[in-house]
């Protein structure tokens, strides 16, 4: 392999290689061939998200027009590389990320997919309109809440926006929609950085799998209840696109007009670091443990697999669970 060479006048000096190793290159290249076939990607994003933890192969089917063998093809091809295990359970095989490899496959998922894609190549209702001008508009919503968040730096208040941005463009369905709602992730994501927890009411933060369903409903139960006296937000280990339509209506109950503004947020190290208690809902160990924070995890249901009856009934759980947490937080 040859060096790399840099020039000082005419002068070239060769320069230490650190290219990855013939092995550890051979390795990889053999994983990524495995992983480039877009319906492996999706089966990979489907197990990935699934709020069971797994994906049966009946449901893996169900993404292409292709005949079971084909399905079962694929998935192997992904075993062979060790980034699914499987588990035959009855009938059907069940299938996971293979823990050592789910760090990888999240990068994969939620930062290089991503990064392949246009920010605007995401679905639009308004095809006809003119495309906005990203970064303008992200900028000049950054240079807003630098006027107002005087405490940070204007870089660090744009690198937060950007940021935020581009986590919710991941699932977003309708372009038009992603500014405000940047805006109100970032201004969610600005006061956690700058909370004083001396001088601030106590803070819950909910975090499930898909932020559409339990965490949202505990959230604002906790909001309602406390009545200010104690602060929830929530957020999701690998947010949906959407709410489930159950849970919006159940929260139009709860807390009316305001629920029209929830949406499945991202978790951030920001969010985990400003709560005083994290409270996790069947999203497993992807919280960063921080000193001096409360952890607790519930086992409720998930709305995702819920009837509307049923929903009602997990909406009953976690106020119970809710009110035992207010009393202990207050005084």
């Amino acid at each position: 392999m040859n060096a790399m060479l840099t020039t000082e006048g005419d002068t070239c000096s060769p320069v230490a290689s650190h290219a990855i190793g013939v092995d550890a290159a051979t390795s990889v290249a053999s994983t990524l061939k495995a992983l480039s076939d877009p319906l492996r990607l999706r089966m990979l994003s489907a197990i990935a998200s699934d709020p069971r933890g797994e994906s049966c192969v009946c449901d893996l089917a169900e993404l292409a027009d292709v005949a079971q063998p084909t399905v079962s093809h694929h998935l192997k091809v992904l075993k062979d590389v060790d980034v699914l295990t499987s588990e035959r359970r009855g009938t059907w095989v069940w299938y996971r990320i293979n823990p050592n490899r789910r760090s990888a496959v999240t990068a994969l998922l939620e930062s290089f997919a991503p990064a392949t894609l246009a920010p605007w190549s995401v679905a639009d209702d308004h095809h006809d309109e003119p495309r906005p001008d990203f970064d303008a508009r992200v900028t000049h919503l950054a240079d807003e809440l630098a006027a107002e968040v005087t405490e940070l730096d204007p870089d660090v208040v744009l690198t937060i926006v950007r940021e935020s941005y581009i986590a919710l463009a991941r699932t977003a369905r309708v372009t038009s929609a992603l500014v405000p709602l940047t805006e109100r992730f970032a201004r969610q994501r600005l006061a956690d950085l700058t909370r004083d927890r001396d001088a601030s009411v106590p803070q819950v933060l909910f975090v499930c799998v898909a932020n559409a369903g339990r965490s949202q409903l505990a959230a604002a139960l906790v909001n309602k209840l406390a009545a200010g006296k104690v602060i929830a937000r929530s957020a999701g280990s690998a947010p949906a696109d959407v709410m489930h339509p159950h849970v919006r209506s159940i929260l139009a109950e709860i807390e009316g007009d305001l629920a029209a503004e929830r949406f499945p947020k991202p978790l951030t190290d920001d969010a985990v670091r400003a709560a005083d208690v994290v409270i996790t809902m069947g999203c497993g160990d992807v919280c960063p443990i921080i000193p001096g924070v409360r952890y607790d995890d519930w086992a409720v249901g998930d709305p995702a697999l819920a009837s509307r009856d049923g929903v009602a009934a997990i909406r009953d759980d976690i106020a119970g669970r809710v009110r035992a947490l207010v009393d202990d937080l207050l005084p």
